[in-house]
């Protein structure tokens, strides 16, 4: 036959396409961040259904083979057992969210024969305090950075982006030497959900920054990570998003700031200082890329806490 292939398939990827139905799921998200949580939510699941610590083809075959009836119940007896541990309703339904996605998938390829789309997840208020912390008290934070040191010039270049760019953790991880443009004043990143990546404009003060740090680490590779590790042991490694995290509340500690931060927060930080400097919504969603309006608005409405303002007419009117 003509159009018959020359060559045999390998039957390492024809067993491991035909048995290994997460490691395909993961393989088919495009973000490092997903297919990470959806590993672990997934290994969550399977722990507590099926007592074993790494979910094996054959236990993940027998949960996608079982009749509607059956995996309806299980994930939903699962879904109790989250919301009794009282995690919070954004966890639980992250984690319906991979055993959904397994299904789907396994019902495309042709292994699964029923849906879990009936199963509701529970109601969750995104973004409920969107207000972060002023420009004073970040300010104060960045003045904790010790900029004669190499840790301090990174550090400090860190938090200047995610306060002038509102950048998500993952997005700075993510950032390699060649997707900085100083010459042009952009970065290229790679933002939630997106499939390729954009460029951004970063201020002079940022450029010069992130400048500083690399003239210290003295980095030539342009496939090298933006930021990397510091210390003795993981030094030159990629700054992971817990580093990240853990980073930022150290120094909004040490600037004395009590509430719980984190860099999200700062994320709010900015762009809730940026709607208080400029009023303008859309203007501000080309900083913050958030694809809905809707959800800047919110952030709009806390800041200007409208109801409040509306409480206090009521309670005037009481008087």
């Amino acid at each position: 036959m003509d159009g018959s292939l020359s060559t045999s398939i390998n039957d390492s990827w024809l067993s491991q396409s035909q048995d290994d139905l997460i490691f395909m799921l993961l393989q088919d998200k495009r973000s490092p961040h997903t297919r990470a949580a959806y590993g672990k939510d997934l290994r969550n699941f399977f722990f507590v259904v099926a007592n074993t610590p790494e979910p094996t083809p054959q236990i993940v075959i027998e949960f996608l083979s079982l009749d509607r009836f059956a995996a309806v119940s299980l994930v939903l007896k699962y879904k109790a057992f989250l919301l009794e541990q009282g995690l919070m309703p954004a966890t639980v339904n992250r984690r319906l969210a991979a055993i959904k996605s397994l299904v789907k998938f396994a019902r495309k390829i042709g292994r699964c024969n029923y849906s879990l789309e009936d199963i509701e997840g529970e109601r969750n208020r995104a973004y409920r305090d969107t207000t972060g912390i002023d420009i004073k008290a970040f300010k104060r934070v960045l003045m904790e950075c010790d900029r004669s040191t190499k840790k301090g010039l990174r550090d400090y270049a860190i938090l200047h982006l995610l306060w002038s760019n509102a950048l998500r953790r993952s997005e700075v991880v993510s950032l390699d030497v060649k997707d900085f443009e100083p010459n042009n004043k952009t970065l290229t990143i790679l933002g939630k959900g997106q499939a390729s990546r954009q460029v951004i404009s970063i201020s002079e003060a940022t450029t010069q920054a992130i400048l500083a740090w690399l003239n210290e680490r003295n980095c030539v590779d342009p496939k090298a990570p933006l930021f990397v590790a510091v210390s003795y042991n993981k030094r030159g490694n990629r700054l992971t998003g817990e580093a990240l995290r853990q980073l930022v509340c150290l120094y909004c500690k040490k600037a004395g700031i009590s509430k719980q931060m984190s860099p999200h927060r700062i994320r709010h930080s900015s762009i809730t200082h940026a709607l208080d400097v400029t009023g303008d919504v859309r203007k501000v969603q080309g900083l913050s890329r958030h694809v809905k309006l809707e959800t800047l608005m919110i952030y709009d409405d806390n800041r200007q806490n409208l109801q409040g303002e509306v409480s206090e007419l009521l309670s005037d009117a009481l008087e």
